[in-house]
């Protein structure tokens, strides 16, 4: 009897270690399981539907090209509204139900830093197209990001400014969350540094629909150029509000004014607004498939964040596909650690937005362009890099 017991545990030790924990397979006729997190609703929806789009696109493609050992790929997309208090169980569905092995996403910095612990520990890559803030990475060895961080936009922005367009007085606007607030005050450190002076600082709450009190002080303070390093939503409301109080300041901003809903929301107000984003890299054969694909599908262009999550999707897709194999029953073995360490070692890779290379901790290798938008459209202006403390155009 206790031979029998012995080979009936050897057994089924030899069978788990064959299939692995639950978590990590994929069962015969079931399909591989990533998750997108982003605001699909609300002011901030428009962000989130175009980057699950693009997500969508890069699964489609993946399957059609025979997806990991046979095995289909799909994405469960979850809405966060862009709010901490919605991501929360959003996290914990795509974590503890859905047993995704990726995350595309989050969005906001705000939302990625309350959720990236849970996705740490849970052996979940989570790589961010637009979340910006400068501490993600170091929420744990599974949190990477394909768009650069607001430290860098704001050292080069605040150089760029005193340097290159000789501007001595700026006035900041920023909402209180973390992408924001991050940008300002990095902006503003450096923007001192370079010897300007920042002469007003105000702030307003997520949600805030009017501005004119702030705008009414910044005024008062008559700086050169006011930065409102915010979404789109409260930039379009600031740019309109700030022309009717008559105010005469040029107007920057950061990555966040990207989203082409800033031409719709803001009109001709847009117009000449300066804002830093990721440098645009040749376009690429892969980029022009991709939009083709994109518009097609869609009905609408991409914009650049977009890029970033198609490339996201594409990078982990691989990374499973790369270190997955069969288990017993025709089942699918994912091994989290090994795709986590195929993501880490990215390097050169021919995205849609360009090569993409990580670094150790997960952050992005990137150049900053400086953009404005004109007619309807954004246009690249100037491409720069740091070379330590030095701003280096590149041409």
């Amino acid at each position: 009897m206790k031979k029998l017991l012995s080979v009936l545990v050897s057994f089924m030790l030899l069978f788990a270690l064959a299939c692995g924990k639950e978590s990590d397979v994929v069962k015969a006729g079931e399909t591989i399981k990533i998750g997108f997190l982003g605001p699909m609703t609300g002011d901030a929806g428009n962000y989130g539907k175009l980057m699950s789009q693009a997500v969508k696109v890069a699964v489609e493609e993946f399957n059609a090209a025979g997806g990991a050992e046979g095995f289909n790929a799909e994405v469960l997309v979850e809405d966060t509204e862009g709010k901490v208090e919605k991501a929360n169980p959003a996290i914990e569905k795509l974590a503890g139900v859905d047993k995704v092995f990726g995350i595309v996403g989050s969005v906001f910095s705000s939302v990625s830093l309350a959720v990236a612990p849970k996705a740490e520990a849970s052996k979940i890559v989570m790589i961010s197209p637009s979340s910006t803030h400068k501490d993600l990475p170091e929420k744990g060895k599974f949190i990477f990001r394909d768009v650069m961080s607001d430290a860098l936009q704001a050292i080069v922005f605040g150089k760029y400014l005193a340097k290159v367009e000789n501007v001595k007085t700026v006035a900041i606007l920023y909402i209180k969350n973390d992408y924001s607030q991050g940008l300002a005050m990095d902006f503003k450190a450096q923007f001192e540094k370079e010897g300007g002076k920042v002469v007003a600082v105000e702030t307003a709450l997520q949600g805030d629909k009017d501005f004119k009190t702030q705008l009414t002080k910044i005024k008062g303070a008559n700086p050169e150029a006011i930065y409102f390093p915010n979404y789109v939503a409260e930039i379009a409301q600031m740019l309109e509000q700030s022309k009717q109080l008559g105010i005469k300041a040029k107007f920057y901003s950061a990555d966040g004014f990207s989203n082409p809903q800033i031409l719709e929301l803001a009109g001709d107000l847009a117009n000449g607004v300066i804002y830093t984003q990721a440098a645009e890299q040749p376009t690429s054969q892969k980029r022009k498939d991709f939009e083709a694909k994109y518009q097609a599908k869609w009905g609408e262009k991409p914009d650049a964040f977009s890029l970033n999550a198609y490339d996201g999707a594409w990078i982990m897709l691989n990374a499973i596909k790369a270190t997955s194999s069969k288990a017993m029953g025709g089942n699918l073995k994912v091994d989290r650690d090994k795709v986590r360490d195929f993501v880490a070692k990215t390097k050169d890779y021919d995205g849609a937005s360009g090569k993409i290379t990580f670094t150790d901790n997960g952050d992005l290798v990137a150049n900053i362009g400086i953009y404005t938008a004109e007619n309807k459209k954004f246009k690249q202006l100037k491409m720069f890099k740091l070379d330590g403390e030095k701003l280096v155009e590149i041409k």
